[in-house]
């Protein structure tokens, strides 16, 4: 599944001609475009989805979204790690997936 996810921008950036922000996600940090806010500013908070920042939001609905997904378990399965849930899949631990 991919979901939207609230994110804070902590700076914001060009990469390549792109606008770009680094953007917190309840702990979680990565690169996502604004090209589509265009006007967004550091510490404002968005909807992602799949890279992109789609929608401005206010901090107290932001904060009761990352609360949600914290508690359901699927900021876990939005962001994890790849070599965890590799190795779960494969009923490994994750130094045994890494060795291969």
């Amino acid at each position: 599944m991919c979901l939207a996810v609230p994110g804070r921008v902590l700076d914001i950036g060009e990469k390549d001609g792109t606008r770009m922000a680094t953007v917190d996600f309840g702990g979680v940090v990565k690169e996502v475009c604004l090209e589509y806010l265009p006007d967004l500013q550091v510490g404002e908070y968005a909807i992602v989805h799949v890279g992109f920042a789609l929608q401005r939001l206010d901090e107290e609905s932001a904060r009761q979204t990352l609360e949600l997904f914290a508690e359901l378990g699927m900021l876990q399965e939005e962001f994890g790690d790849p070599w965890e849930r590799a190795a779960a899949e494969a009923g490994e631990t994750v130094q045994e997936a890494q060795a291969q």
